[in-house]
């Protein structure tokens, strides 16, 4: 074990409150579930003192019966006496029981055994594919549903005003629960929300990156009914639900931070280290360890200790948590962040255990990284090297980075809308690149119609492109209206609360009547995007062909299916340019007339012109 970190002494030397527990025992899954295919659960026991409660048993070759087919087959013992985990087996017969531990000193703990949720694969984990469009929203700036729980008393950030956009401003999952309709006639079939786990931690907690308890919904968001509310009617409508994982770091209050249960719970270090953020290191054939150690083990800030995935029993506890949260709650996919920076050979082992219990559950990685290689290292992918991920995607930033420059670079050989065409001539690399979630911002970025200085041209132009290309397409609440801001002075700036969710707000644009007419065109422009692209065959499911750029940045790329084909030309040059189908014969022969996928209009296949930085979209007929 390493020594404990300096850094986490003289911090928790000076922390007011230190976690306590006297009294109070808790479990860790609190309940599990009978016909699970992770039948060896590991129970983490915490309270003041409570290995005291446990006593030396002598075990048999089958363990300690506690329920027909249910066996407590090690009692560990760790550095903390706070701590007992305690590792059962449940055998395929068991039935829904709550069973207690007889041999305790002085206290009474029971354990439930719940029956199992119906529907895997069809009702729930449903899994997130290339006929989806993802809404990703931030529940405390989305829409205040339950005033009532804005403010929980006993939490440490206690903050509350929409006039600064460093406190919480009261957003919930009722919100977004009363907005399900608005997001539908969007087109929207799937929400992924910023993590919905409880932050208790001092300040910035809008966020929610850093847990402090993994089995407690956040109760300023409605907590774990509210939760529960939310996916139930969004399943309802046919959305799928998508929530945001954390495995890398925890909050620095988390109970297993504040009372660690032994040193090496977390990756400890002489003195404060950060990781060096260089994904890098980790296929560089000329890498030093310690590089490769500060990537992994480093903190990712002060305020979020490094978990150590190696130790087993941090393992256990993180692989549980997510399988138990996929049937608590009924969740369809997970969203990984910070991928890069986790113990990898665990992430594959958490990535195959819900593989195993929910065959069809996706799961895509945040991969901030630049550089296809370094992106497709993290998933699943075509190379033979000898570490092979077996994530399903991830936030193909890699796109990100080529539609930016098709957006806001002069075209050149490698510059422009050539970054894009020579990105997504890369995706031999991928396994599956359709898997990939496309998206133009998030919560962490600027918002991209001011990064295309707030031209409705080339806004419509980059939106045209994120529901025509390949892979899953993902939009940051508001983008449909053209919301602004950047990252700078504080990235609160990109985290607005949306007009009209909370009752004061003097405009309401979940309506069209609070739109004003550019708020509404790029509504109805994404809505009537998303609405052909649900029913195309060639978008959600077809091959992709794309032509290399040319006449100074004009691109044309074609979506086609056995039985429909769609053409997309983006002219990113700063005039008008001509387009000729006949150039494209491979794709366009055969057919007579083309159809305006906005407009609605039919013509002859014959020339046309595109306007300067427009995309226009085209599906072509017999």
């Amino acid at each position: 074990m390493k020594k404990l970190s300096f850094f986490l002494v003289f911090y928790l030397a000076f922390v007011s409150v230190l976690f306590s527990q006297t009294g109070n025992v808790k479990v860790y899954p609190t309940n599990w579930w009978v016909g699970m295919k992770w039948n060896k659960i590991q129970i983490m026991v915490h309270g003041d003192k409570i290995a005291d409660h446990f006593p030396m048993i002598k075990m048999s070759a089958q363990g300690v019966k506690l329920a027909t087919g249910v066996y407590l087959t090690q009692i560990n013992r760790v550095e903390n006496p706070n701590y007992v985990f305690l590792d059962i087996t449940i055998d395929p017969n068991a039935k829904p029981c709550r069973f207690s531990f007889p041999f305790l000193k002085d206290i009474h703990l029971e354990y439930e055994l719940k029956a199992r949720r119906k529907g895997n694969g069809k009702d729930y984990s449903q899994g997130i594919t290339s006929k989806d469009f993802i809404y990703l929203i931030m529940p405390d700036r989305f829409s205040n549903g339950d005033p009532t729980n804005d403010r929980i008393a006993g939490m440490r950030d206690q903050s509350l005003g929409r006039d600064s956009v460093f406190y919480r401003h009261g957003g919930d999952l009722k919100g977004i629960q009363n907005h399900l309709d608005y997001l539908q006639s969007l087109g929207v079939t799937t929400l992924w929300l910023n993590p919905v786990i409880v932050n208790d931690m001092p300040n910035r907690t809008e966020h929610g990156y850093a847990f402090t308890d993994h089995y407690t919904i956040d109760p300023r968001i409605g907590g774990e009914k509210g939760y529960k509310d939310l996916i139930t009617a969004a399943h309802a409508k046919n959305m799928k639900i998508i929530q945001d994982a954390v495995y890398n770091h925890v909050g620095l209050y988390h109970f297993t931070v504040q009372d660690m249960p032994m040193k090496d719970w977390l990756h400890q270090w002489p003195s404060y280290t950060n990781t060096n953020y260089k994904d890098q290191v980790l296929f560089d054939p000329y890498a030093s360890n310690i590089d490769k150690i500060k990537m992994t083990d480093g903190w990712f800030t002060s305020q979020m200790p490094d978990l150590n995935q190696s130790n087993p029993y941090v393992a256990s506890f993180l692989i549980q948590h997510v399988l138990w949260t996929v049937q608590e709650f009924g969740i369809d996919g997970w969203r990984i962040d910070t991928y890069a920076y986790n113990d990898l050979t665990f992430m594959n082992r958490c990535n195959k255990a819900l593989m195993d219990e929910y065959p069809h559950i996706t799961m895509f990685g945040e991969t901030w990284v630049h550089g296809v290689p370094n992106q497709s290292y993290f998933v699943q992918n075509n190379y033979d090297i000898p570490f092979k991920s077996n994530l399903q995607a991830s936030t193909d930033f890699q796109t990100l980075w080529g539609i930016t420059d098709a957006m806001t670079k002069d075209f050149g050989w490698t510059d422009g809308v050539n970054n894009l065409y020579t990105t997504l001539a890369q995706d031999f690399v991928y396994k599956d690149p359709t898997r990939e979630v496309i998206f133009l911002d998030n919560h962490d970025m600027a918002r991209f119609f001011s990064v295309v200085g707030e031209d409705v041209v080339k806004y419509k132009s980059a939106l045209t492109w994120l529901l025509t290309c390949r892979g899953i397409p993902e939009i940051y609440y508001g983008d449909e209206l053209g919301l602004t801001g950047f990252t700078s002075p504080n990235d609160g700036h990109v985290r607005q609360d949306f007009p009209g969710g909370w009752p004061s707000d003097s405009l309401n644009k979940f309506t069209a009547a609070g739109r004003n007419a550019q708020e509404e065109d790029l509504w109805s422009y994404i809505a009537r995007l998303a609405r052909f692209r649900k029913t195309s065959a060639a978008l959600t499911t077809g091959k992709m062909m794309q032509y290399v750029p040319f006449d100074d940045g004009v691109y044309v790329y074609f979506r086609y299916s056995s039985n429909q084909t769609v053409m997309v030309v983006m002219n990113t040059a700063k005039e008008q340019k001509n387009i000729s189908p006949s150039a494209f014969a491979e794709r366009t022969t055969g057919f007579s007339k083309m159809k305006n996928i906005i407009t609605g209009e039919v013509t002859a296949l014959k020339d046309f012109a595109v306007a300067a930085k427009a995309a226009d979209v085209w599906e072509l007929m017999h």
